[in-house]
């Protein structure tokens, strides 16, 4: 990996491929590692970029506090630095936070989205309880956290099945600091509410939504689909948070054809 200095700290990313440019961003205690299989595949037709977001994989942590506005700051300045133009950014949960964040703050870079297992609805007051009380466990077992938190990703019924691929995000996100993981939980904790910026947006919007996600809000993901003036949707049945590992292929070929749709125009 590469890297690149912000406010003197190190933020790292990859890169591959040739052509129009597609930007994949993890979630909460993910690393860009988890684009490993997508990168290979997409980059024989286009040129993709991952990045550790600030506080998780290699890239450090900046502020006690890691917004979703300063997630995005982060991410602009490594494009800028590669001289991307323009792009299609995909953000798997948290990553789809900060995707919102990039879009509101520099529209002019964007060709499309992608919300994969996100949305643009800010924490409730009790979803703000909910943050501060998993503060105080991961400060006293980050460690028990990581295990219960990546574990709970995917539908109990097929835990088993991806039994491997849990240990594997375990084992990545157990070397992310403690405090990159509280530094996230705060910034969405005060994240903004982006439905009126999803309304208002004119570029084409992909969501990618799994039925038994116990993470995304699904009495309002109807309402979310129907917020941008073009959108597409996948929607996977028996699918939990974690779509890039329960449902690779489609996902992957829902991406493929939706990034050669957005990069014609």
């Amino acid at each position: 990996m590469k890297s690149i200095l912000y406010n003197d700290k190190k933020i790292f990313f990859a890169e591959s491929g040739k052509g129009k440019t597609i930007v994949l961003l993890h979630g909460f205690t993910e690393t860009s590692k988890i684009w490993d299989s997508f990168r290979d595949q997409l980059s024989e037709s286009f040129r993709v970029i991952v990045i550790d977001l600030a506080g998780h994989g290699k890239s450090e942590s900046l502020e006690p506090v890691h917004s979703m506005e300063l997630q995005a700051d982060v991410v602009y300045e490594v494009l800028k630095q590669r001289k991307v133009k323009k792009c299609l950014m995909i953000g798997h949960s948290m990553g789809g936070y900060v995707t919102l964040a990039f879009t509101s703050k520099y529209p002019e870079m964007l060709k499309g989205l992608c919300l994969f297992h996100s949305h643009p609805f800010p924490d409730s007051p009790e979803d703000r309880k909910n943050r501060n009380r998993t503060i105080k466990v991961v400060e006293q077992d980050k460690f028990g956290f990581v295990v219960r938190f990546i574990t709970s990703l995917f539908p109990e019924g097929s835990r088993r099945k991806f039994g491997k691929e849990i240990k594997i995000l375990v084992k990545h996100a157990k070397e992310i600091p403690k405090e990159g993981i509280i530094a996230a939980l705060e910034g969405m904790k005060i994240r903004k509410n982006q439905s009126a910026l999803l309304k208002s947006i004119n570029v084409p919007v992909l969501f990618i939504l799994g039925l038994k996600d116990s993470k995304a809000p699904l009495d309002r993901l109807w309402k979310m689909i129907s917020l941008p003036q073009r959108s597409e949707c996948l929607i996977l049945r028996n699918v939990g948070h974690m779509g890039y590992i329960e449902a690779p292929e489609e996902t992957l070929r829902m991406i493929k054809g939706f990034a050669r749709k957005v990069f014609k125009k």
